[in-house]
């Protein structure tokens, strides 16, 4: 659309944002003329760029002479936690994807998980916090790698007609494409670089299902509409949830014949804060997803997994009937506190040392106080909440007092509460304190730390410093200050309770045979 310039004065003005703002354009639209801005993609309205042109219209506060501003998203969240409410009043309407799917209005979607457990631990992040482009194609553009991806799609979804496939950059799609063609398949790609006459013949040639594989950068992510696509494969990992939503909803539209879409999501390392299709759900990112549907994930996410499993020491099974309940079993607080698979969920999100204190609560201290992520029963806004707490020093003995909990955010989901609570935490904590990546806390825990532990008596053998590193030791007194404990001690009273009626019932069932039938035919 370059050549293509608006004059000012048309009834309707549809306008890019970068061209809206490119050197004097902006000045040609007089605000008192217009009666609507309406934003599409509108998760990105707090960018500066948007807010410059709220600003120009009057629509940085709210005013009866400004035009009414709608926005219109289908992701409407933003990586930063940063919120749409500094812009935006009010949701109007809300439909979310999930409901589409069950009212058809979108297609079904079954989701498969394979895991290269690539290492993104040490990439470099781009503004945005998601993974740098040139980082990231180093670390998964790798011919094994690429091997799996198309073995993955073979054993998956080789009857699938239509294949969008999701990659880092332009070199990640050449090689990528290339493995395809090696196995057989007719794969072709697209880049921002392709010429627009090729671009176009290739992406009608696969509308028409002449080739069932396209792969792509960056390209088809928003607005953009293949609504014969059946599957996706996301070989571009990434940080972003709404990244993650927008590469999975082009697979998502109605299509004549079209059962559903199958998602392959080709998930690395969990431990570096990667968005992936289980934590999408509210899923721990561990959970393995074999061709299960929406409705199979959401049980799985109201249920807590198709099993009840909980990490930690003395896994005992118990199978019947193809059911498979695994109980678990701390031997002491020690354990409970040591055990650091409870946390990885939460640090797969964040960056930071969050460490979880109790079901749906979590806290990342440092010296200056602390902040809470927990979930409440209030629905507006979202039920997670986020609260910081403020230490302060007092006169009485060299002590301190605390503030009361001042909310900083609320949101719907988890993951939109951390990133919003991270973005609080960089400018509020020392990084050098909550970084789960500093060096210190591969350092043997202090001295303090170990006496501490030792004084509260929560392993019956001395702890040492050989037993702890200085960032175990940190999370554990964190979990320590913040009722672990107490909670672990209501778990073993119960856990005696139960052990006790189980012993019970193994009594009765062991005197003897149960008869069922008439008093008369027992007699006899």
């Amino acid at each position: 659309m370059g050549a293509s310039k608006a004059s000012g004065a048309a009834d309707i003005t549809v306008a890019s944002i970068r061209s809206l703002v490119s050197k004097d354009r902006l000045e040609k639209f007089d605000p008192s003329m217009f009666k609507l801005v309406l934003v599409d993609e509108a998760h990105h309205i707090v960018a500066p760029q948007y807010r410059k042109v709220l600003e120009y219209f009057g629509l940085t506060e709210a005013s009866d002479q400004a035009p009414a501003l709608v926005g219109v998203s289908a992701t409407f969240f933003r990586f930063d936690g940063l919120k749409l409410g500094s812009a935006i009043d009010h949701i109007v309407y809300h439909k979310d994807y999930i409901d589409m799917i069950g009212d058809n209005w979108l297609a079904d979607a079954v989701f498969t998980t394979v895991k290269t457990n690539v290492d993104l631990s040490r990439l470099a992040k781009d503004s945005s916090g998601d993974f740098a482009t040139k980082a990231l194609s180093e670390a998964v553009n790798t011919a094994t790698v690429n091997d799996v991806t198309v073995r993955s799609w073979i054993t998956n979804a080789h009857d699938r007609q239509s294949t969008l496939v999701f990659c880092v950059d332009t070199e990640h799609v050449r090689q990528l494409t290339d493995t395809f063609r090696e196995n057989g398949i007719d794969a072709r790609y697209i880049t921002a670089s392709t010429a627009r006459q090729t671009r176009n013949e290739v992406l009608d040639a696969f509308k028409k299902g002449e080739f069932p594989v396209l792969l792509n950068c960056g390209l088809f992510t928003e607005g953009t509409d293949i609504p014969n696509v059946d599957c996706i494969v996301l070989a571009r990992p990434t940080r972003s949830k709404s990244l993650l939503i927008q590469m999975i909803g082009r697979g998502l539209r109605l299509y004549p014949g079209k059962k559903n879409c199958h998602v392959i999501d080709m998930v690395s390392n969990l431990n570096t804060g990667i968005m992936s299709t289980p934590t999408l759900f509210g899923l721990d990112p561990n959970e393995v997803l074999d061709k299960q549907s929406v409705q199979d994930v959401q049980n799985r996410k109201e249920t807590g997994g198709f099993g009840s499993h909980i990490h930690g020491a003395g896994d005992i099974p118990l199978s019947g009937d193809g059911v498979d309940v695994i109980f678990t079993t701390y031997d002491s607080i020690f354990d409970l506190l040591r055990d650091e698979v409870v946390d990885r969920h939460i640090r797969s999100i964040s960056r930071y040392a969050w460490v979880r204190v109790d079901v749906d609560r979590y806290v990342l201290a440092d010296k200056s106080g602390w902040m809470t992520i927990r979930k409440s029963d209030r629905k507006a806004d979202g039920p997670w909440v986020v609260e910081h707490v403020l230490k302060l020093q007092s006169d009485i003995k060299g002590g301190s007092v605390h503030t009361r909990p001042r909310v900083v955010t609320r949101a719907p989901e988890l993951e939109q509460a951390v990133h919003g609570a991270d973005t609080f935490a960089r400018t509020h904590f020392k990084i050098v304190t909550i970084k789960t990546s500093e060096k210190w806390r591969q350092a043997p825990a202090t001295e303090n730390q170990i006496n501490f532990l030792n004084s509260r008596k929560i392993r019956e053998n001395t702890i040492t410093s050989r037993d702890l590193t200085r960032g175990q030791a940190a999370d554990m007194l964190t979990k320590l200050r913040f009722g672990t404990k107490s909670r672990f001690q209501i778990e073993q009273k119960k856990r005696k309770k139960e052990a006790k009626i189980r012993k019970e019932f193994e009594k009765q069932m062991s005197q003897g045979n149960i008869k069922v039938g008439s008093l008369s035919q027992q007699n006899l």
